[in-house]
């Protein structure tokens, strides 16, 4: 790896953050940006302070990558405390409603789940980074302005119930980008006929990383100090292990380097691509034209 004293080192690659209850997803950032003294770095979508678990960390050339980890599917464990609502829809809001919790039993409760399974509406929350007039949602919640917000679409790709007690579901959610598991517990505590709000709330799957290994900071502080950080670091590629490949020659490496389309009949007749040269070199990202032509979409520098 090339360094450079003065703006930090060269380091490619995917680092799965295990994020601590407690910080943003951009002080966790800076934090393992510090870590590696790496020149460049960016986290793949934002986790509320409250929430702990996976947050893919791109490094160097993998910041490329981000806009598509970004938009993946993701998976969570979600604990909803029934019978308390509150102004934020998790456990860092203030209680804005109590009400007493129904005896309910697992038929009740699995009838309101499927009622939000599959593709559903959600309005986000105030509390969120959503953008109205050039203003970020929470900015104007902070004050104590409330503006209309407008329905969004999202999937609800599997919604299990893991756990209970009398007032307390573990949830199990694999959702489409965009979901707000907050907006789905207080919607699922309506539903119930005691509100909720989210008490706990762990990401345990961006897809194409499902229930991967993760390091916490204080053990990517113990590498750090043995000298064997980089370790931690899972490759470029591994961020399109679930999109088709395509094998280049250097012949039409060079020419996709040129920023020309190339033929090659392996391709597939449409969509998004993982380029790999000899050796199995990450190249980058191509998108399939038809009739076996490429064109290059994303490419990672040459010294990767």
């Amino acid at each position: 790896m090339r360094r450079s004293s003065a703006k930090g080192r060269d380091v490619h690659g995917v680092l799965l953050l295990d994020k601590p209850r407690g910080l943003s997803s951009n002080q966790a950032l800076q934090r393992v940006k510090r870590l590696f003294n790496a020149r460049k770095a960016g986290h793949t979508g934002s986790l509320d302070p409250l929430a702990t678990g996976l947050l893919p960390i791109c490094l160097g050339e993998a910041t490329k990558l981000s806009s598509y980890l970004l938009d993946a599917d993701k998976h969570y464990q979600a604990e909803a405390q029934l019978g308390v609502v509150t102004d934020t829809g998790d456990a860092e809001g203030e209680v804005i409603e109590r009400h007493a919790v129904p005896a309910l039993d697992e038929a009740c409760i699995e009838a309101a789940l499927a009622g939000f399974r599959g593709e559903i509406e959600q309005i986000p929350p105030m509390h969120s980074a959503i953008k109205h007039q050039g203003r970020r949602l929470y900015e104007l919640a902070r004050k104590g302005e409330v503006v209309e917000r407008q329905p969004r679409r999202v999937t609800i790709l599997a919604l299990e119930l893991l756990s209970r007690t009398d007032d307390r579901l573990m949830l199990d959610v694999r959702c489409s980008k965009g979901t707000y598991i907050r907006t789905l517990v207080e919607d699922l505590g309506r539903a119930l006929g005691c509100g909720a709000h989210v008490s706990l709330l762990r990401r345990v799957g961006v897809a194409p990383y499902d229930a991967p290994r993760m390091y916490t900071l204080a053990e990517l502080a113990d590498l750090a100090e043995a000298g064997e950080l980089d370790s931690a670091l899972i490759p470029m590629q591994s961020a399109l292990a679930h999109w088709p490949s395509l094998r280049l020659d250097q012949a039409l490496e060079t020419e996709l380097r040129q920023g020309r389309r190339i033929r090659n009949p392996d391709a597939p007749e449409a969509g998004l691509l993982c380029l790999l040269g000899p050796g199995e070199r990450f190249l980058g990202i191509g998108r399939a034209l038809g009739g076996g032509w490429v064109a290059p979409q994303r490419l990672m520098s040459h010294r990767v």
